[in-house]
């Protein structure tokens, strides 16, 4: 019989973390400050291993390592746009591959982080199902995109992460075993405020719930995309599961925690769902919920001839929802040059494996 795993110490959130490093240090006679060393070593050092915790004896750093792991990632590929934009592609520890995307603008620095290996979900407009779904990640493999994440942009001129977004590869609220602890995490250990985190969902309404019932203000994004039934069944199987009716149903209880901003992210295709009759119906949707709406223009895809909409219809659909009282944006698109899209590097590198293996 195998031995069970290791605690992680990225996965555990701080009291946890506390907890069980008390019971290890206590169980073998060592002095109280040992804790706080090892969370010093977590939280601000960035350690990559037991092994960097230089303070604590020798002894220690084996024994502890014995009695906890520690999840590590490591950059496969590294990808600079012209406009600043980095995409990294992180190799897990059983070689896996997951992507992380920093987003630099002059008043933030921004890191979309995933919280799946793949997707399930299958929405028509995205490259992360390409590769389909193999597993969820951990929390510390979560809470690792950040650390290291943190570490490259310190190490090359930066500045610090100010707003994490999960919006990579995955659907995070099909992960909340291993997405609930992280959001803690980093609020707690890492101390991003929850106002500078926001959670993506294309409508899993009892994440969606679960999420509301927190104390702590982490803001969420829907990805709407259409705003009917209908159409949106057609973009987005998931759908069907859990309708749009029954979606704003769980953002009206989000709505209602107060200071938890909803974000509508709605990707425009042309001719798909950027007809000018859907204008209304959209601004309907934002105002019932106080929704920010981001219009997105598309971001062609391999398998997928579409085109982003006309950027006289995606002017349009702002000025119009804006008259109808609604705050939106339309997103700059960045990082075209190097497969910024969720999910692009993978899928690239997967078919690179592939054919490799094939030759």
């Amino acid at each position: 019989m195998s031995a069970p795993p290791r605690p992680d110490l990225l996965s555990l959130t701080p009291e946890d973390l506390r907890a069980s490093l008390s019971d290890h240090f206590e169980g073998r006679g060592q002095p109280t400050y040992r804790v706080g060393q090892v969370e010093k070593w977590v939280y601000q050092s960035l350690a990559r291993s037991v092994a960097d915790m230089s303070d604590l004896p020798g002894v220690e750093r084996s024994a502890l390592a014995e009695a906890f792991d520690m999840a590590t990632l490591d950059a496969t590929t590294v990808q600079r746009s012209t406009d600043g934009t980095v995409k990294h592609l992180w190799r897990l520890a059983d070689g896996e591959l997951v992507e992380s995307v920093l987003i630099p603008t002059p008043r933030r620095l921004t890191l979309c982080i995933s919280s799946q290996v793949g997707c399930a979900m299958g929405c028509t407009f995205c490259a992360t199902g390409w590769g389909g779904f193999d597993r969820q990640l951990t929390a510390g493999e979560i809470v690792g995109q950040y650390r290291a994440s943190r570490q490259w942009a310190e190490d090359n001129g930066y500045g610090p992460i100010t707003n994490i977004v999960y919006m990579g590869m995955g659907e995070p609220l099909s992960n909340r075993k291993a997405v609930h602890p992280s959001l803690t995490i980093l609020n707690q250990g890492y101390g991003v405020g929850a106002r500078r985190i926001t959670v993506s969902t294309v409508g899993v309404v009892p994440g969606i719930l679960e999420l509301a019932a927190r104390p702590e203000q982490f803001r969420l994004a829907l990805s709407l995309h259409a705003p009917s039934t209908e159409l949106r069944a057609e973009l987005i199987p998931l759908e069907k599961r859990h309708p749009l009716p029954e979606v704003l149903g769980a953002l009206e209880k989000f709505d209602d925690g107060g200071g938890k901003r909803i974000t509508f992210e709605y990707t425009m295709i042309d001719g798909i769902n950027d007809d000018v009759d859907l204008i209304e119906p959209l601004a309907e949707l934002a105002l019932r919920v106080r929704a920010f709406v981001n219009l997105i223009p598309f971001n062609p895809i391999p398998y997928q001839d579409w085109k982003a909409s006309r950027p006289d219809r995606i002017r349009a659909f702002a000025e119009i929802l804006e008259r109808r009282g609604v705050s939106v944006a339309v997103r700059g698109t960045r990082g075209r040059d190097i497969d910024a899209a969720c999910g692009q590097l993978r899928g690239h590198t997967l078919v690179q494996i592939e054919k490799a293996r094939k030759d």
